[in-house]
């Protein structure tokens, strides 16, 4: 299934390689038409449910380079580390980590660097194609980049490794500008970075991809309670608004030497692929205070919360839902091989298309001109993607607009020119009506 929805996705428009007439660019890829207004669906879901719907969340687009101090204070240039090896024959690099689980079947998450690389050599472990490995060195994920227009006077900082930090720096603007009090959280949707090892997943592990984060700041005894809070608004959103079943999610409590070195709880949201496998789409993590004491460590500030004789600083409860990940989940699911056709039953709301119109026949002008006339009316009056199709015969059109997942098609035939109705069809079980062209703006549900 895996190999299917790849090539899917190119072939459909929803994703390519980057840089394809280059030879490529390795783990980057662009959201082809479908793909981007698929992307875009789905924020607008996210935002609908998780921001607009709620009285005390806010939204935030902050910046993708900052102070290079704010990685210090988070712990990535200290914590944010993968255990890399690298083939001596063909010098591809592989985290080892992932190599013993492999090989031996054990959990890593609590060994040292040291003690892997003596796993790897009493075992005699190589690469996968067969070649020694070097010693295991600590990989930090952080991306460089160099500041400024003087070469030899440039500053290295970093391409944000998430989304959150922008907010908890700018947690004070947020309590001065909107006078805000505790709880009350901030949301936001952009790319980060990282210096992925191993990127061979498609778009499940990028060295850029969205997320879509939440970070909810709390008085410290009230973690348990928000906790849950959130657990429910990710399983609504999951599951009442894009339509995955609850059946194939999990709630992985993660402990011990595994959890993140922010954690006070940290639970991963996986979901189960078609082939069995777990996919993580988002932590629920109770941080604790650990960001923005941080903060106040290393930049001074004053991050104590001081109102009604209350003084503490806020603990945080984060969700970070990868939207990569989600993008493909939700093509795997909706992706559906029939006797007859191939048909993605996506949501309406999330489809890239709403409806497309067709002249019944393409090489007669007054169908042609009435279908463009149609067409035009539903431009002017839905601000949703709608797209004209005279490609083919009809048979072939729907089968096009099904496996993209159109929910709905409209055809204007000879019987259109005469008492001013169309066909209306539906992808999910191929119904079709008479409408009315001046009913037609109510007679979908998107």
């Amino acid at each position: 299934m895996f190999s299917k929805i790849v090539s899917f996705c190119k072939r459909k428009g929803f994703v390519y390689p980057s840089s394809e007439i280059y030879g490529g660019f390795s783990a980057t890829y662009d959201y082809g038409p479908l793909g981007a207004l698929l992307i875009r669906n789905i924020q607008d879901q996210w935002l609908k449910h998780f921001i607009y719907s709620q009285e005390d969340m806010y939204l935030l687009d902050g910046a993708i380079i900052s102070h290079p101090k704010i990685w210090e204070a988070s712990g990535h240039l200290s914590s944010f580390n993968d255990p890399l090896v690298e083939d001596k024959v063909t010098h591809v690099r592989y985290r080892a980590d992932k190599l013993l689980e492999e090989k031996l079947g054990i959990e890593t998450a609590s060994l040292s660097t040291k003690e892997m690389n003596k796993l790897l050599k009493q075992h005699k472990i190589k690469s996968p194609e067969g070649n020694p490995l070097t010693e295991v060195k600590e990989f930090n994920l952080l991306m460089e980049v160099k500041i400024g227009s003087v070469e030899g006077k440039k500053e290295r900082a970093y391409l944000r490794g998430e989304t959150c930090q922008n907010i908890f720096v700018d947690y004070l603007n947020l309590l001065k500008t909107l006078g805000l009090k505790i709880p009350f959280g901030v949301g936001q949707i952009g790319k980060a970075f990282r210096n992925e090892i191993t990127t061979k997943r498609f778009i499940l592990r990028t060295r850029e991809f969205y997320q879509m984060e939440t970070e909810y700041f709390i008085s410290p005894e009230d973690g348990d309670k928000h906790l849950l809070r959130f657990k429910k608004l990710l399983q609504d959103f999951f599951s009442d608004i894009l339509g995955l079943p609850k059946e194939r999610f999990r709630f992985r409590e993660i402990k011990g030497k595994e959890m993140s070195h922010y954690a006070k709880k940290q639970y991963d949201v996986e979901f189960k692929l078609n082939d069995g496998t777990w996919l993580e789409l988002t932590p629920l993590n109770h941080r604790g205070d650990w960001d923005l004491s941080r903060h106040q460590r290393f930049s001074g500030a004053d991050m104590v919360y001081k109102k009604n004789n209350q003084y503490f600083i806020p603990n945080v409860i984060e969700t970070s839902i990868g939207l990569d990940r989600l993008f493909y989940v939700l093509l795997e699911y909706f992706y559906n091989e029939e006797k007859e056709r191939v048909v993605l039953r996506l949501p309406p709301s999330l489809a890239p298309y709403k409806i497309a119109v067709f002249p019944l026949l393409r090489n007669k002008t007054k169908l042609v001109s009435k279908a463009r006339d149609v067409f035009n009316f539903f431009k002017k009056n839905v601000e949703k993607p709608i797209v004209f199709d005279d490609n083919g015969n009809i048979g072939k059109r729907y089968r096009r607009q099904d496996e993209i997942g159109t929910p709905f098609c409209v055809t204007i035939d000879y019987q259109t020119l005469e008492d001013g109705t169309v066909t209306v069809r539906e992808r999910d079980n191929m119904k079709q009506r008479r409408v009315k062209i001046e009913e037609l703006i109510t007679s979908f549900s998107f």
